[in-house]
């Protein structure tokens, strides 16, 4: 059975989440943010369901913190909040969170995300170093409909042998992109797969890229 990591100071929440998702998914939950890290650690778990608000620690700060590390940044974060906005939206995407769900929750549509996250996961390698860099590069592919397109994005974080990245147009899973850097003269980087993408309806889609084959300059060497 997959593993869902709770991070939550309410505990009737990580009660309600037990009973609701216990039947497809082992839940592991704790009230003790400082603990989030070390439970990741030990359990590996599939995704993590994290709170903002919580005594004697920021879910900002552990969101980044989960995202960063090289041996968590691979488990998608979904943050579980009260507070709304788009401008929070948008910080914990940056900070790295895949999905943002309101208080009180959908747990139908927890359960449609969480599917789509955890199936695609398995083609994410683990343990690879990743660094946070904003690196433009230009993405060239054929968008969900088989047109062909060129887009600049910019990387949220990049490693040896992938990045991630935003992308205004909808680019099957499993997809090739042909990679390009565009500082100076633009140059051919290489190839890479579509290995992880966050399903949303509406534009920008977040897109987990590996590398097939490089022939060209990339910023990790």
């Amino acid at each position: 059975m997959k593993k869902l990591l709770v991070i939550d100071d309410d505990e009737a929440l990580r009660r309600l989440m037990r009973l609701e998702i216990s039947d497809t998914y082992e839940v592991i939950d704790t009230g003790e943010p400082e603990h989030g890290l070390a439970l990741a650690l030990e359990h590996k778990p599939h995704a993590i369901l994290l709170d903002l608000r919580m005594p004697k620690y920021s879910g900002y700060e552990l969101c980044q913190t989960l995202t960063s590390f090289s041996r968590t940044h691979t488990i998608p974060v979904l943050i579980v909040s009260g507070e709304s906005g788009g401008q929070t939206i948008d910080l914990c995407r940056q900070l790295g969170a895949v999905a943002y769900f309101q208080k009180p929750i959908d747990f139908n549509e927890l359960k449609v995300s969480l599917g789509q996250l955890v199936t695609d996961q398995k083609d994410v390698p683990r343990g690879e170093v990743r660094v946070r860099l904003r690196v433009p590069l230009k993405l060239r592919a054929k968008d969900s409909s088989g047109n062909g397109f060129e887009e600049t994005v910019t990387t949220e974080n990049v490693s040896m042998n992938g990045f991630l990245c935003l992308c205004m147009m909808k680019i099957p899973l499993h997809s090739i992109v042909d990679i390009y850097t565009t500082a100076g003269n633009s140059e051919y980087v290489g190839k890479a797969e579509i290995v992880h993408t966050d399903e949303k309806p509406a534009p920008p889609h977040r897109y987990g890229c590996r590398f097939t084959e490089k022939t060209g300059p990339w910023v990790l060497q």
